[in-house]
């Protein structure tokens, strides 16, 4: 039976996955997401509190809310994360607790995610040559990022997923040891097309390095891919395995093949702002209805609004796209 408290917009798409940014701070800076000095954080007077988390939290989950991701910024350098993790698993109805993060402070929080209710992990990482990382990054971490891998794997984390964002005349050389790190480890790599949300607004079709040309260069590197059955229409990666069965790949084509219309994720950024769509430019701001002691209804209907009112899809292929003000780490993943 349908629950009549769904969260869900003029489309008919139900929302079910709450991605929560607990922190715009990273302690790396990828050119396609931070200026690479001189960042303007929000202050920390101004980031939500885990209790105002937790109650926004518990108020969505009566409207069938059973999917959390954390995010940033970098979540790993939001003090007391895993205590959070816990706060959220110990909350009736959720099902599914996940995080994205670079994996660099991962060898000393793993485990205790682990341990504290966390079962899914991403970690970004979109290059495995220490040169070509740190062009990316403007930062030398990648051995961190390697013993991070590692260490999520010796928590128990199963299967640890590796977001790799392609672009074009950089990326082409790191395909084939992506598809070889997927064989040898058991990790799943996920390709993901260069969006436009970088904070330099230097984003270019031109730049997208496309789902279809990264499985080209896999099957002449590798072997051809196999695609698999979708178990969950709503997820934003087409899945794939090599034919001989070892090594998953996912592609996330937001450009070539935009997943809109199965959109079940709304976002919640570190400042409290709701967001229907990671290219809204429109948000809700659920920090200050807090702060101003507003009630659970005023708020809950706060949330439906900002549901119903969310668009058709983000038109980034059509001249009517407008690049939100926020860059990506500011939104959060």
């Amino acid at each position: 039976m349908e629950n009549q408290n769904q969260l869900i917009d003029s489309f008919g798409r139900v929302h079910n996955n709450l991605r929560i940014s607990v922190t715009d701070r990273c302690n790396i800076r990828c050119f396609y997401c931070m200026p690479s000095e001189n960042v303007q954080f929000v202050h920390r007077s101004k980031i939500l509190s885990f209790e105002e988390i937790i109650r926004f939290v518990r108020l969505v989950v009566p409207m069938g809310v059973n999917k959390i991701r954390l995010t940033g910024g970098e979540p790993l350098v939001r003090r007391q994360i895993p205590e959070l993790v816990k706060m959220l698993s110990e909350i009736p109805g959720i099902d599914d607790i996940g995080i994205t993060t670079n994996g660099i402070l991962l060898p000393q929080y793993a485990q205790e995610l682990y341990d504290a209710g966390l079962r899914r992990i991403n970690i970004s990482l979109d290059a495995l040559n220490a040169k070509k990382f740190e062009e990316i990054t403007r930062r030398d971490d990648f051995e961190k990022v390697i013993e991070g891998i590692q260490s999520a794997h010796a928590a128990g984390f199963d299967p640890v997923k590796i977001n790799a964002v392609s672009i074009r005349n950089m990326s082409e050389e790191e395909i084939v040891p992506f598809g070889r790190l997927a064989r040898e480890t058991g990790a799943e790599i996920r390709f993901i097309e260069f969006m436009p949300l970088d904070a330099d607004n230097q984003w270019e079709r031109e730049k997208v390095l496309f789902a279809h040309e990264i499985q080209e260069i896999l099957t002449q590197g590798i072997m051809p891919l196999v695609a698999e059955k979708q178990s969950d229409q709503s997820a934003p990666a087409s899945n794939f395995v090599f034919e001989d069965g070892v090594g998953r790949i996912g592609f996330i084509a937001s450009i070539s093949n935009p997943f809109c219309m199965s959109c079940n994720r709304f976002r919640l950024t570190a400042d409290g702002k709701l967001r229907n769509c990671l290219f809204s430019l429109e948000e809700t701001d659920i920090r200050e209805l807090f702060q101003s002691n507003a009630s659970d209804e005023q708020i809950i209907e706060a949330i439906r609004n900002s549901i119903a009112a969310k668009k058709e899809g983000h038109e980034i292929n059509t001249a009517r796209f407008i690049q939100p003000d926020r860059p990506m780490y500011s939104i959060g993943g």
